[in-house]
């Protein structure tokens, strides 16, 4: 049996990097080694740890994520790199390509789009021999590349996705279902399974609303750091 493909995940929110970790020790095959929550941590890390691949976040608090992939490469580790960000700047993609990221995930994700990546990640790493011709060369690459957007959960639409993650953002005490169901115009129920879906992929968090009659009502909150342009 080989040996899991060991991931270091880089995150300065502590609350993404704990989803992180759990949906990497979910995909068969891949291990957390660990969490580090800035470039210096995860340069530490990988001097006293053997990491395959780094989940990186691109925006850390002492350095950009792209800059650390640079100096580590200088400095001789070889891991591949998946980077985690907000940023849609095309450039910046271009950039990370011959600094050995691999793959990108735009932020907010659920884990069925991490799992997609990571198991595309463990085809192209476990090519192995020598190619036949060009065609095999591209099915190795190809195995990197998506066939298309990851889809939401059935019921679940990109435009109500963003406007249901906007009023999140904007709300500092954070919202109930009813909340949020009030501001973006749709009905409790499915505002409740908008929140949910944020929930699950790591970018908002939920609490119990004490202090009323009855069963207390679920207060939902951004995590903070996305709006930062990630």
């Amino acid at each position: 049996m080989s040996e899991p493909i060991r991931v270091l995940v880089v995150e300065d929110d502590p609350v993404a990097a704990d989803a992180h970790v759990m949906y990497v020790d979910r995909v068969p095959g891949f291990t957390a080694v660990g969490k580090v929550h800035t470039g210096a941590e995860a340069r530490r890390a990988l001097e006293r740890t053997k990491v395959d691949l780094l989940l990186l976040d691109l925006h850390l608090p002492d350095v950009h994520g792209l800059q650390l992939a640079r100096s580590l490469r200088a400095a001789g580790h070889h891991a591949d790199v998946i980077a985690v960000t907000s940023a849609r700047d095309l450039s910046v993609v271009r950039e990370g390509v011959s600094l050995g990221v691999v793959q990108y995930v735009l932020k907010p994700f659920t884990f069925a789009t991490l799992r997609d990546r990571l198991v595309r990640y463990a085809e192209f790493r476990g090519a192995a021999g020598e190619a036949s011709g060009q065609d095999e060369v591209d099915r190795a690459l190809a195995a990197l590349r998506a066939p298309g957007p990851v889809a939401l959960p059935k019921g679940l639409s990109a435009p109500t996705l963003e406007r249901v993650t906007e009023a999140l953002r904007d709300a500092e005490e954070g919202l109930t279902a009813a909340g949020v169901a009030e501001t973006v115009g749709i009905s409790r129920i499915t505002a409740r399974r908008y929140l949910e879906h944020l929930v699950e992929a790591g970018r908002a968090g939920r609490s119990p609303l004490y202090g009323q009659v009855g069963r207390p009502e679920l207060v939902y909150r951004w995590v903070r750091g996305v709006e930062r342009g990630r």
